[in-house]
């Protein structure tokens, strides 16, 4: 081991120390005082019944578990987005499961609660996942409903994927567990099956205030809407329960009942740990970001027995692409290399860069895992692509799209892993967010922009200058230290993992040890969702 080795290996534990220090306190919730008040109600916490609810012998894999971090100061914050999402295991079965934490404020919807629940949505559709929801919420956060009521993305979409998801034969049971009220009533009652807990569970459209002020009528919450009167009156659920307990035993008891399903048919066999030490991972990523490494050591660390097939390993090398296993699923792995290195022709190629021939090698192997039912796996640690005039003339952005298209059509599922730099276009080229992945992630080493802090802040602070002088300002060199300061501050901020998973731009940040338990993971929930659409790229310039 090198000194370089074991300084990069001490940063890197201490980012994953720093990342689950920051999840613990995001677990919390609504904090000690809201979770003794619904203890008191007899419920159990949102994180307690998907604990309760899940086989104890399988993974669990949390979405967006640090959804809205930072956000919403002004109103006491929204921790985890005030919902628990992953996909777990439930009597066998791989399931999408929401819960509302009514520990923050009594589960209400804020816009990123709606966010996160629709991307829940989106898994469950994508993979044809059943979806389990512990319903527990007094509805859309009034303050902000100009950000959550009416667009397509917004609270209503929710009620529009219950109805598309249905008649698809997506299976949705929802357990009223807590407040259900408004609109948000819709969602349980729209699901396959509702059972609601006696004493503690209501669904209603109005609360007895609102009742009382629209027409005068004087009722109480549990005549209007509790477990006795939607079980035995009205109908609109199936199942009363006694408890938060007995209601999770019931789904258990469901979903141990439901028949197999169709398979995509991807290939897997029996399962075997990489050869190399996983663990070195933390030693092989650089502290600084512009370093290079070999990203061919990751790999070795990520696939079954440390095997990996490179294809056309001479050609376009600032973009590793091979074959290998995961967890015993078969993957083509799409990486860039972060290596300085020296084409053919004489050219230095730099690290992190993609260039024309990698382009072009990258999407004919994309084509090739299409064509073979083979899922991908893209390993993100990009500044972008090649520039300049030589770049231009031979094609970079005809190249360019090529990849694009290829990665935007391809049938196959994909998962991407935000290594470290994830900048401009490389982004996309390397299916980013916006090219659908199945799941995205980022390490806690990971950077995403439109480009690197520095370049970024000089062209802000030109801006930001060339405006004041217009103005006639005069600029001290003072002034303009003090405001490149206060811009790549900024900036640098803007580009953490952590301000991408506050978004949901990435499902989550997760140890690099985890990066195996998502793949595989996500290869089995994929694996529920035949591929019914043949690969077409359209038209490209070739």
């Amino acid at each position: 081991m090198n000194i370089d080795f074991n300084k990069n290996e001490d940063i890197n534990k201490q980012l994953v120390y720093d990342l689950k220090t920051k999840l613990k306190k995001v677990f919390v919730g609504g904090g000690e005082k809201a979770a003794a008040k619904q203890k008191e109600k007899g419920k159990m916490l949102a994180r307690e019944r998907v604990a309760y609810l899940i086989d104890k012998d399988k993974p669990w894999l949390e979405v967006g578990a640090l959804a809205a971090e930072g956000m919403y100061a002004e109103y006491g914050g929204c921790p985890s987005a005030g919902v628990v999402c992953g996909i777990g295991y439930v009597s066998g079965r791989q399931c999408v499961i929401v819960a509302n934490d009514a520990t923050v404020k009594a589960g209400a919807w804020f816009p990123m609660t709606a966010k996160k629940n629709l991307r829940a949505q989106e898994i469950a559709m994508e993979n044809r996942l059943p979806i389990i929801y512990l319903v527990d919420s007094a509805g859309v956060f009034l303050p902000l409903q100009d950000e959550i009521f009416p667009d397509k993305e917004h609270f209503g979409r929710i009620f529009r994927n219950n109805a598309i998801m249905s008649s698809s034969g997506i299976i949705q049971i929802s357990a009223i567990m807590g407040s259900c009220v408004a609109g948000g009533a819709y969602l349980p009652i729209m699901s396959d099956e509702a059972m609601i807990v006696d004493g503690t569970g209501s669904v209603f459209l109005a609360g007895s205030y609102l009742v009382k002020s629209a027409i005068g009528e004087d009722v109480d919450n549990e005549t209007l809407g509790g477990a006795t009167t939607h079980c035995e009156i009205s109908g609109v659920t199936d199942y009363k329960m006694p408890n938060d307990a007995a209601c999770l035993d019931a789904i258990r008891n469901i979903m141990d009942k439901v028949g197999d399903y169709n398979k995509a048919g991807f290939d897997r066999v029996k399962p075997k740990l990489p050869a190399l030490k996983q663990e070195d991972i933390y030693g092989i990523i650089p502290e600084n970001r512009e370093k290079p490494y070999d990203m061919m050591e990751i790999i070795k660390r990520l696939v079954d027995e440390s095997e990996f097939e490179e294809y056309k390993d001479g050609y376009g090398q600032s973009i590793i692409c091979g074959l290998g296993r995961v967890d015993g699923w078969a993957v083509g792995i799409v990486a860039n290399q972060r290596i300085v290195l020296k084409s053919k022709k004489g050219e230095m190629q730099f690290g992190g860069v993609i260039y024309s021939d990698s382009a072009d090698k990258a999407t004919r192997f994309i084509m090739n895992c299409n064509q073979k039912k083979i899922p991908l796996v893209f390993l993100q640690d990009v500044t972008g692509f090649m520039v300049g005039s030589r770049s231009e003339q031979g094609g970079i952005i005809k190249d360019g799209a090529k990849m694009v298209n290829a990665v935007a059509n391809s049938v196959v599922p994909k998962f991407t892993f935000i290594i470290g730099n994830s900048y401009g276009a490389g982004n996309y080229a390397m299916c980013g967010k916006a090219y659908d992945p199945r799941l995205i992630y980022a390490w806690p080493s990971a950077k995403l922009a439109v480009m690197g802090g520095s370049q970024a802040a000089k062209t802000l602070l030109q801006m930001r200058t060339s405006g004041m002088v217009a103005k006639g300002e005069v600029i001290s060199k003072e002034q303009e230290d003090e405001l490149l300061k206060e811009i790549t501050d900024r900036y640098n901020t803007q580009t953490t993992p952590y301000y991408a998973a506050a978004r949901l731009w990435v499902d989550g940040i997760i140890d690099p040890l985890e990066t195996r338990k998502v793949i595989s993971m996500g290869i089995e929930a994929a694996n529920h969702a035949p591929i019914e659409k043949a690969f077409n790229v359209g038209v490209i310039q070739t």
